[in-house]
């Protein structure tokens, strides 16, 4: 039902010590149904870098401080 859809934009602070700026690998829109399950996956993001990796490229995401102990939202680390 369109009328029960809404639209949420979020906001990604890049912080880069070179030349390129990190980016996302693809364009990402999530989609959240209200009948989720608390701890499900909403969305997977990975990102690239154009600079030359020494030893691999190493990406953090977090959330903003204010914004850690907000039980509604988390980012949880994908290792490997």
């Amino acid at each position: 039902n369109h009328s029960q859809v809404s639209r949420v934009p979020v906001a990604i602070k890049v912080l880069d010590v070179n030349d390129n700026a990190p980016e996302f690998a693809s364009e990402h829109e999530a989609f959240l149904c209200e009948n989720g399950k608390p701890g499900q996956v909403i969305q997977i993001i990975s990102a690239v870098d154009k600079d030359d990796p020494k030893n691999g490229h190493y990406f953090l995401y977090s959330l903003l401080p204010e914004m850690v102990n907000n039980p509604n939202f988390t980012i949880k680390k994908n290792e490997g």
